[in-house]
């Protein structure tokens, strides 16, 4: 390996793709157990490469320099290799101040929470220091020196007015989980969450929906790799290749989720979108057919509907965590919230909204196979199809005009 990235669970990594937007080389992803690192560190047989979870502390020792940075922070995420001695630097500092940046959160004289106590956390601290907190407080589940339990902080600290998340709760695969309850700080004005997979974490999405400035750490991860290419390379790049590194890769790693009643024809123009932007296509009808084994009227005469909606969940929350899909999901896909808060962890969702004159029933459709049935399902739950939207097409037109409708909005 000449360039890459070391941790040690590195499944959700976007680093590779990120990478080689940035610079003319293979960047590689290798998962070393902790026993291992010591020994990967030692033979010194890379150019440069990135380190992340559980390795930014511990691998200080085994570098012949850290720069001054890095050393105040106590962590390295960046080691390069000049002719045979290792230098470690810092660029998550870079990365989270350019993201907070980003997110116009206002750090100077407010009280900060950090979630977690490992690299990522000192790097956090030494941003919001910078940026001149009044006060900094640490969290974390297990007991550390300097750091509150979670109880401790909900009675003593609920009057934060920032709150970073550096821990790995909510990372994927585990997308469901969150590790604080924002509920418990009615004065937070802003959040960021380090986690970058999925792109909008349940921390995140909660805090939007409490209007908090919040953003999850992709545009972290870009920036701090621009930064890392320049010790790699030894040269400096425009800081506005954060902007388009941003831009490009979460075009490829986000979703596209069609949502809207049977016979709007969300399977037509989903392979249709699926071509233009050449992102997977996947249909949640079809793969619910596939797990069960048998077709939907089927499964509604065997089952019924709560087992049906059991297994539809199951299906999203599966392909809710695939990155650079198109997704086109049934009619009745918005009724659980849960399952528009999976999709809409890694998608921008699209209602297509065509009237209820042009919708035609169909005996496939077991809630809508009469006329009858389809304007009661339809009257029942249009509202939530716009509820659930970040953008609502209109779904009168023929499939390739709103096809190119959406690819139109996906790419400005």
């Amino acid at each position: 390996m000449k360039y890459g990235l070391i941790g040690e669970h590195l499944g959700h990594s976007f680093s590779k793709a990120i990478h080689e937007k940035i610079g003319d080389y293979v960047y590689e992803i290798k998962e070393i157990e902790p026993e291992n690192v010591a020994e990967f560190i030692a033979k010194r047989e890379f150019n440069a490469i990135n380190v992340t979870i559980p390795y930014k502390e511990k691998v200080i020792p085994m570098l012949d320099y850290v720069d001054d940075s890095a050393r105040k922070i106590g962590a390295v995420n960046t080691v390069v290799n000049r002719g045979g001695k290792l230098y470690g630097y810092n660029t998550d500092y870079s990365g989270m101040r350019a993201l907070v940046m980003r997110v116009g959160a206002e750090i100077e004289g407010k009280k900060v929470l950090i979630i977690g106590t490992g690299g990522t956390s000192k790097t956090a601290n030494a941003v919001v220091t910078d940026m001149g907190a009044k006060e900094i407080i640490f969290v974390s589940n297990v007991e550390v020196a300097g750091a509150f339990s979670y109880d401790e902080v909900y009675k003593n600290h609920t009057d934060v007015d920032v709150i970073f998340n550096t821990s790995p709760v909510g990372m994927y695969p585990k997308n469901e989980g969150c590790p604080i309850d924002l509920a418990k700080f009615p004065r937070v004005i802003a959040l960021i969450d380090v986690v970058y997979n999925p792109i909008r974490t349940t921390l995140v999405s909660r805090a939007k929906e409490m209007g908090i400035k919040a953003e999850g750490g992709l545009y972290m991860l870009g920036a701090q790799a621009v930064y890392a290419y320049e010790h790699f390379m030894d040269s400096k790049v425009d800081k506005s290749l954060c902007d388009k590194i941003y831009n490009e890769v979460i075009k490829e790693k986000d979703n596209i989720v069609l949502i809207g009643m049977p016979a709007s024809g969300k399977t037509t123009i989903g392979k249709l979108l699926a071509e233009k932007t050449g992102k997977q296509f996947i249909d949640t009808d079809d793969e619910i057919v596939k797990a069960y084994g048998n077709d939907i009227p089927t499964i509604f005469k065997e089952k019924g509907e709560a087992y049906f909606r059991d297994l539809e969940a199951k299906i999203i929350k599966d392909v809710s965590k695939l990155n650079g899909a198109l997704i086109s999901t049934g009619g009745g896909a918005i009724l659980r919230e849960e399952n528009v808060r999976a999709l809409k962890q890694n998608a921008k969702v699209y209602f297509l909204d065509r009237s209820l004159e042009l919708l035609m029933p169909t005996s496939d459709r077991p809630l809508s196979s009469d006329r009858q049935a389809l304007e009661k399902r339809y009257n029942e739950r249009y509202d939530k199809y716009l509820a659930s939207a970040d953008v609502r097409v209109n779904g009168d037109q023929a499939p390739g005009e709103v096809a190119e409708e959406i690819y139109k909005d996906w790419n400005k």
